[in-house]
């Protein structure tokens, strides 16, 4: 329940942030998926890149932080409906970008609705 409680929240979000995200943006992070030389790192770091980006040119009365998580999500589905070959690759990244940058941010947004 806690876990719905909180998707239903980040979803809300993702739907006002979808329409912030350009097309070039999402055509710019499927070059760099296609491209086969880089490595995962590389593509986190792209993908990283364009978190931040975004996340620059929202409200400030909107959380940072869950602003980008959101933003890494809707990034990835842009990406995936763009090119839906890249799902996988898009996906790996996306968990490893989530993984590094908010594990802890997650578990304090659970903590919270928990409580």
């Amino acid at each position: 329940e806690i876990l719905r409680i909180v998707a239903t929240q980040l979803a809300e979000i993702g739907d006002q942030l979808d329409k912030e995200i350009k097309p070039r943006t999402v055509n710019d992070l499927v070059q760099h998926f296609l491209n086969e030389n880089l490595s995962g790192e590389e593509i986190t770091r792209y993908m990283s890149e364009a978190v931040e980006g975004l996340a620059r040119a929202l409200p400030s009365d909107m959380e940072q932080e869950k602003a980008m998580l959101v933003l890494a999500m809707v990034l990835t589905k842009k990406i995936a409906n763009t090119m839906p070959s890249l799902l996988q690759r898009v996906f790996s990244t996306t968990v490893n970008y989530i993984s590094q940058q908010f594990h802890n941010y997650i578990v304090r947004m659970v903590s919270a609705v928990k409580q």
